[in-house]
């Protein structure tokens, strides 16, 4: 299992409920974000550069792993693998909706170049971590074959 965590919010979340399955969890951060960690996780660092945490992750998968990401982009070059993917705010994403999802990304980055701003991402609130809870499980009992 793979973690895009430069700004993953339910790193906590993905440690305990991973480690009660015995599944190995694999933090993937650029050096700019590296920081000592004593509580046994696994961590990689890769360059600062932009594509860095995703190029390992991509190279890294395989067929069945699960990653935590909400880069849709990478997203949708890990489901053709057949990868699990997840966002920190419980959405699992799926092949057949991506091509939706990139769209609307183009979309949103077509009108900031026009100088169009939405008000970003809403915070990050305690019902996006129990949604997180919830999907991680089930796709981790899908990964089990249970």
């Amino acid at each position: 299992m793979y973690v895009d965590a430069d700004s993953c919010p339910v790193k906590e979340e993905i440690v305990e409920m991973a480690k009660s399955r015995s599944i190995e969890v694999i933090f993937i951060a650029s050096y700019a974000h590296m920081k000592r960690h004593e509580d046994g996780t696994n961590w990689k660092y890769v360059d600062s550069s932009k594509e860095a945490v995703d190029m390992f992750i991509m190279n890294a998968v395989k067929a069945n792993d699960v990653v935590v990401t909400q880069d849709i982009g990478l997203a949708a070059t890990l489901l053709p693998k057949r990868v699990y993917v997840l966002t920190p705010r419980g959405i699992i994403l799926e092949e057949k909706d991506i091509g939706t999802a990139l769209d609307m990304r183009y979309l949103s980055a077509k009108a900031r170049r026009r100088g169009i701003y939405g008000k970003g991402p809403k915070p990050f609130e305690e019902k996006d971590r129990q949604k997180f809870k919830k999907s991680f499980g089930i796709v981790l009992s899908k990964v089990a074959g249970e």
